[in-house]
């Protein structure tokens, strides 16, 4: 198995999928929520975390490697949950293999093509690839000559390891996600609609999901409610776990929300 994963749990399954440079480890608290009545299923997406690199990536692809996953671990069918990027994988999936999507859950992204908003992270992290780096203080003095929030240039020093030889290297595809980023990356899903629940969680001061977009949501995933958590951006699982963490375990039980 190429991509990488880690289990906990017992039940129906769930596949946790993250965003754009991030890994399985971002959506841990979910996970640990989820595990005490679910088979939990958290995974690194291509190109990210320690999965595989490939030239290719897009959502198809990524979308693939979930039935790959799937397959490999002898599951039929998956409740998923995805945030940002990995919303957009799980929606893709959904509408792809309807047969193998039991439910779905969207963290704060729409299936709808948007413009460029990482180019600011990108140039950060090509510039960072370039230096020779021997601790994660120099790394993130790097990065802060473009990014000044400290806690999103903590987010992305977690691409970073430790090599063979002391020195620090990127973990991401880089070349690769950049590459593609423009296009591919920041495509809308494509499909059949998916008839099974879907529940869309925006953040209220976020504007990944907009008004505009209900009508495509509605479209794809007719069978979809939307909650939006307050006072939060595009990162729910940090600004309000536990209301996060809440709402998608009354979906996933089948509670009213």
């Amino acid at each position: 198995m190429r991509l990488n994963y880690v289990e906990h749990g017992q039940g129906t399954p769930v596949v946790l999928l993250h965003g754009m440079f991030g890994s399985l480890t971002n959506l841990g608290g979910l996970a640990r929520a989820l595990s005490d009545s679910y088979r939990v299923i958290s995974c690194d997406l291509r190109n990210q975390g320690d999965s595989f690199h490939s030239d290719v990536m897009d959502l198809q692809s990524m979308s693939e490697d979930l039935v790959t996953l799937l397959d490999y671990l002898d599951i039929e069918a998956t409740s998923v949950v995805g945030h940002s990027l990995g919303g957009k994988v799980g929606m893709q999936f959904a509408l792809n293999y309807s047969d193998r999507c039991l439910n779905l859950v969207v963290a704060d992204i729409s299936p709808v093509a948007y413009a460029p908003k990482h180019d600011l992270i990108l140039e950060a992290l090509v510039d960072l690839s370039k230096d020779i780096i021997y601790d994660r203080a120099a790394a993130d003095k790097l990065l802060a000559r473009h990014i000044h929030d400290r806690d999103m240039r903590s987010f992305l020093l977690k691409n970073i390891s430790k090599s063979n030889n002391g020195t620090y290297q990127i973990k991401i595809n880089l070349k690769v996600i950049e590459k593609n980023y423009y296009t591919n990356l920041v495509a809308a899903p494509k499909g059949d609609p998916f008839e099974s629940s879907t529940l869309f969680l925006k953040g209220e001061k976020s504007a990944y999901i907009q008004e505009k977009h209900k009508s495509q949501i509605g479209a794809l995933f007719p069978n979809y409610k939307l909650k939006i958590l307050d006072e939060c951006g595009h990162w729910l699982h940090v600004q309000k776990p536990q209301l996060f963490n809440t709402l998608i375990e009354q979906f996933l039980d089948g509670a009213e929300l």
